[in-house]
């Protein structure tokens, strides 16, 4: 019988062991928690059990709410068309070069390349949300722009997997029918609950925003779509409330990133089979080579046109080319409908982790802009970048 303490003892000690190595390498812990998870579970096999991937789960579903909040609507209504526009092409972009070389380069079937392409169509709103909240560019803005962008690309991927395999009954015509009843009544109803229980050591507006995130993500799975899809659009409906009250977002970011995000890179990264990756590792580079160039072929020259600084658009462009939760989604989804086999779904996989991974280390390394907050930018006489 399996020893819950000790085996959560583990999860944590790597947790703990990812975190001294990115205070001292200086880059990003979900990028290190990804790396030490690959490496434990092909050397120590890190079992995951319905624990662990509830704590994952609900990792990925908290994180996914907090990038939400950060969507601060005067950003976007100053900068809607760059946010729109590098969004709706981060998503086609590689969409269609993944789709047309899966399916007429490698001969896949036009399902297998379908989910090949969604797979690699993302942008990782865990990866860019957690780097964003170590270095303080969630509070720019140039990070609301990239995590507003973010938003509309993985918005093209979740409408794209419903669409096309999707299965259209009363329990998906419910699902969309209380999500869109949440979105309407919790910018009401929220600001009034938090004022009324105030700030308490029982955390209830914490208990309020699990409940909801967790009540719409059941639905979400009986309707056969995914829990974490809702969790993006509540975190936006709340931005304004969240905005307004700093302490409430810190105090939920200490309960994700100190226990449960951990679980969910960790985990991440175990599905990483070092044996079946040497196997096909040309087709896996292919994939992520071909990702990142359809990105920026099609996002680095709207950088351009919108006007970004040189050091902006490149950050940009990396960021966008990052994959992780979705992508893994999507490859899981064909996987357990039988659409794609196991090696294909390694080779999918690995090349979403490693988007995680490369594009995100080398924007950190080399093109972090300048940082600039919102207060700085939007100051008296001091007037922000306009877009074109």
């Amino acid at each position: 019988m399996e020893n819950v303490w000790l085996v959560s003892a583990v999860w944590l000690g790597l947790a703990l062991l990812a975190s001294v190595i990115s205070i001292r390498v200086a880059m990003s812990v979900a990028l290190v928690e990804i790396m030490v998870g690959a490496l434990a579970g092909n050397t120590i096999g890190l079992q995951l059990t319905e624990w662990e991937n509830f704590l994952a789960g609900f990792g990925a579903i908290l994180l996914t709410f907090l990038a939400g909040t950060e969507i601060d609507g005067r950003v976007i209504r100053m900068h809607f068309w760059s946010s729109m526009s590098i969004g709706v092409v981060g998503f086609l972009a590689p969409y269609l070069g993944v789709l047309v070389y899966a399916r007429y380069g490698i001969d896949w079937t036009w399902p297998q390349a379908q989910i090949a392409g969604i797979s690699l169509s993302t942008t990782s709103v865990a990866v860019v949300y957690a780097v964003m909240v170590e270095t303080g560019f969630n509070k720019t803005e140039i990070g609301k722009v990239i995590l507003a962008a973010c938003f509309i690309n993985d918005l093209g991927t979740v409408l794209a997997l419903g669409v096309v395999f999707a299965h259209f009954d009363w329990w998906l015509a419910l699902f969309g029918a209380v999500t869109a009843a949440a979105l309407w009544m919790l910018p009401r109803f929220a600001p009034w609950f938090f004022t009324r229980v105030g700030h308490r050591v029982s955390e209830p507006e914490t208990k309020f925003i699990s409940l909801v995130l967790l009540g719409l993500g059941g639905l979400a799975s009986i309707a056969g779509s995914e829990a974490v899809l809702p969790a993006y659009l509540v975190g936006m409906a709340l931005a304004p409330a969240f905005l307004a009250d700093p302490e409430l977002p810190h105090r939920m970011r200490i309960i994700a990133f100190t226990i449960l995000t951990p679980f969910y890179f960790l985990k991440a990264g175990s599905l990483v089979d070092f044996q079946a990756v040497l196997a096909a590792a040309g087709l896996i580079v292919v994939f992520l080579a071909l990702k990142m160039v359809t990105k920026f072929v099609g996002i680095l020259p709207l950088t351009h046109a919108f006007r970004f600084e040189r050091r902006e658009g490149m950050y940009t462009t990396l960021l966008m080319s990052t994959g992780l939760t979705f992508g893994t989604i999507s490859a899981l989804f064909g996987l357990t409908n039988g659409i794609i086999d196991q090696r294909q779904y390694t080779i999918l996989v690995t090349a979403v982790i490693g988007s995680a991974v490369v594009p995100t280390l080398i924007a950190q390394r080399w093109f972090q802009p300048a940082f600039k907050p919102i207060e700085g930018d939007f100051a008296p006489g001091k007037p922000s970048r306009k877009e074109a």
